[in-house]
């Protein structure tokens, strides 16, 4: 049977060399986050993590024990990001799972690797997991200290030339993440089973519960309370709240005394994952994907106020520095746009004389549609200006739109009663989109009331046209 033409490029990527799978993957990653040839981009990476994860698309239901790379990772599947955005503490590239996976097989542990490779084959002969719990963790505890061998090596050897083996710089750095991760697997394990489903707010009660179940000290050292502190937030419903537990065991909201403990690392974490939250939101903007927008916004509005607010930063500290710099990185990508939508808004609903209406681009719907996105992107933007820096130009523009929007909405119902036969369709159209836009910046009833003034200004000079 013939190969269709996602299996042979399945097969071309499986016959690529480990290091160009990976340079693949990152050059198609950097590609979707700059937005180009997305529907190319999305395909082929798509079927290159299949080959790499060695999974085929059929084969989804397939038992979990076939896979020894899937069963080591287990535990450090709420740590794993993609992309192209820097790392934060608590972090690991998925695509460093690969090279290092790799480099068991051939150099870290062959022997444990293979060794686990034939009890699995011996789970599926037959037939039950017995006995997979243990081995899976016997093989966890061995990928763990091969890893601190490695980073650690013998007296005389060239740990550079040792670690560049196992692959690039990216990977290097996540390797004693993983290692720390596999080795205190229970640890982590038993701290996700005493904190709650899902935290709403990291209320006093709360922070006692969560300190209580932080307190195991293979969890305090600085490689792994990161990691700790990575899944606390997961279950945060707004998780800048992580800063309230730096703040408790500082006793001080002051930002130095919380600098000088261990927990400072929440409010390092905290700003990084707002910066990457605004670099999620510069790129929505700028593809002009605005409907994630609005949610965005609040969890960036609350919580640069809430570090604003509950922590006592200066101006000149790094912390400070940083939070500044992600409120003008928030601005400026907000600002350029909400200033070009009064310059749609007019190419749309401009009054045009009647002789001019025939050379006039036609109005497309789906840009009237772009345009009401925009115009709620600013209503959405107004709520949250004052803390994110936009508040002079956010209600400057609101209120220009909603003075134009009104005066022409009002001027193009009165053109439909005198507009002859060959303009009236064009103003028609453009009465339509101001009514859209209308429903936006005055609310559903006013925009009623204006489309059946419309509807009536058309029968009223149908009627009279008849009667005359």
């Amino acid at each position: 049977m013939s190969q269709t033409s996602t299996e042979r490029l399945r097969d071309y990527l499986a016959q690529l060399p480990p290091q160009s799978q990976a340079l693949l993957m990152r050059e198609f990653e950097r590609a979707i986050e700059r937005g180009e040839d997305l529907a190319v981009a999305n395909f082929v990476l798509e079927q290159l993590r299949k080959v790499v994860r060695g999974t085929e698309e059929d084969d989804e239901a397939r038992p979990r024990t076939d896979d020894p790379a899937r069963l080591l990772y287990g535990p450090l599947e709420p740590f794993l990001v993609e992309g192209n955005f820097p790392v934060r503490a608590g972090q690991i590239r998925r695509a460093s799972l690969l090279p290092v996976w790799q480099w068991l097989g051939r150099d870290g542990a062959p022997e444990a690797v293979r060794a686990f490779e034939a009890t699995l084959s011996g789970i599926r002969l037959s037939g039950s997991t017995a006995g997979l719990g243990a081995a899976t963790r016997k093989f966890q505890l061995a990928t763990a200290e091969a890893i601190v061998k490695i980073a650690t090596p013998v007296q005389g050897e060239d740990r550079h030339r040792a670690l560049s083996r196992i692959g690039s710089p990216n990977v290097v750095e996540d390797l004693l993440s993983i290692g720390a991760v596999l080795r205190a697997r229970e640890a982590m394990e038993t701290l996700g089973s005493r904190l709650p489903g899902q935290i709403r707010a990291m209320t006093p009660s709360q922070l006692e519960t969560v300190t209580s179940a932080l307190n195991v000290p293979s969890l305090q050292t600085p490689q792994l309370l990161p990691f700790a502190l990575s899944l606390i937030m997961q279950r945060l419903a707004a998780p800048w709240q992580i800063i309230r537990l730096a703040v408790k065991m500082a006793a001080s909201d002051d930002e130095i005394r919380v600098a000088a403990t261990p927990y400072g690392i929440a409010v390092t974490i905290a700003l990084h994952d707002l910066s990457f939250l605004t670099a999620c939101l510069r790129t929505d903007i700028r593809r002009g994907h605005f409907d994630n927008v609005g949610d965005q916004l609040k969890i960036l509005h609350d919580g640069v106020r809430g570090l604003r607010t509950e922590l006592d930063l200066r101006n000149d500290s790094a912390w400070g520095r940083q939070l500044t710099a992600i409120r003008a990185d928030i601005s400026n990508s907000l600002q350029s746009e909400i200033e070009s939508v009064p310059g749609r808004v007019r190419r749309i609903l401009r009054q045009r004389a009647d002789k001019d209406i025939a050379s006039a681009p036609k109005i497309d719907a789906a840009e009237v549609e772009e345009i009401a996105a925009l115009i709620d992107f600013v209503a959405v933007c107004r709520t949250y200006a004052s803390e994110l820096a936009i508040n002079e130009v956010t209600l400057r523009t609101y209120s220009d739109l909603q003075h134009y929007v009104e005066h022409s909405t009002e001027s193009l119902v009165q053109a439909l009663r005198g507009a002859d036969t060959r303009a009236r369709a064009y103003r028609q159209m453009q009465a339509k989109a101001a009514i859209r836009f209308c429903e936006i910046l005055f609310g559903h009833d006013y925009a009623s009331l204006m489309n059946r003034a419309a509807e009536n200004a058309v029968t009223g000079e149908r009627k009279t046209t008849k009667a005359g």
